[in-house]
């Protein structure tokens, strides 16, 4: 009799605990779909991050001693003439109107014409303007020149003498250096290479670099 009351009652303890394990599972597996749907709403309402907004960097303006070079370049523009800007100012290049004979000094009057024109521009600016004489890569050693510096340097120094002397330009604006063959443009392996290369560079200074060699 006691064996059987005993029975019974675990039967029935098994019975409500098998309910209530269905009761928690029942409850979790909602809990995990509502759960699972908010996630899914708010990934679908989620407005999206804006792209950050990047400024374009601005173009830092060019200084007025710059743009008056720039125009210079223009007015200049002539057969014969190389131009450029660099660092320094606006760079005057006469390899085919300056024609130096090999191991000679003096330009050639059929160079006249062109540095005119040139002086005539220089004479209404205030800048400063530096004459640079070079060299082919031949080399000279004779009593009038001892090396390709000297070439080199005597063909600024005639350059400065023609357009103080002959064109009014005050020497107190003009200087002169010699780069001897070290910058060539002209490959030297060639005839037409070697004459562009024996030359005379006139150099404009922006006025910011006119100061500085002052």
């Amino acid at each position: 009799m006691t064996l059987q009351y005993y029975q019974t009652s675990t039967t029935n303890r098994d019975r409500w605990m098998v309910s209530y394990l269905d009761v928690v599972t029942i409850l979790l597996i909602f809990f995990l779909f509502v759960a699972a749907k908010s996630e899914n709403h708010l990934q679908t309402n989620a407005t999206p991050a804006a792209a950050p907004h990047v400024q374009p960097a601005p173009t830092p303006p060019i200084p007025e001693a710059r743009q008056s070079l720039l125009r210079l370049q223009q007015r200049l523009q002539q057969p014969g003439l190389d131009l450029r800007m660099d660092p320094q100012g606006l760079v005057i290049s006469l390899p085919q109107a300056v024609l130096f004979a090999p191991g000679d000094d003096r330009i050639g009057p059929e160079a006249l014409p062109v540095i005119a024109h040139i002086a005539g521009v220089l004479r209404d600016l205030p800048n400063e303007v530096r004459l640079v004489g070079h060299a082919d890569a031949v080399p000279i050693h004779n009593p009038r020149f001892r090396s390709n510096w000297d070439l080199s340097m005597t063909r600024s120094l005639r350059m400065l003498e023609l357009l103080s002397q002959r064109y009014g330009i005050s020497e107190s604006r003009l200087s002169i250096a010699g780069y001897g063959p070290y910058h060539p443009n002209s490959p030297n392996d060639t005839t037409d290479g070697r004459a562009r290369n024996r030359r005379v560079e006139i150099v404009i200074l922006e006025q910011s670099q006119s100061s500085r060699f002052s």
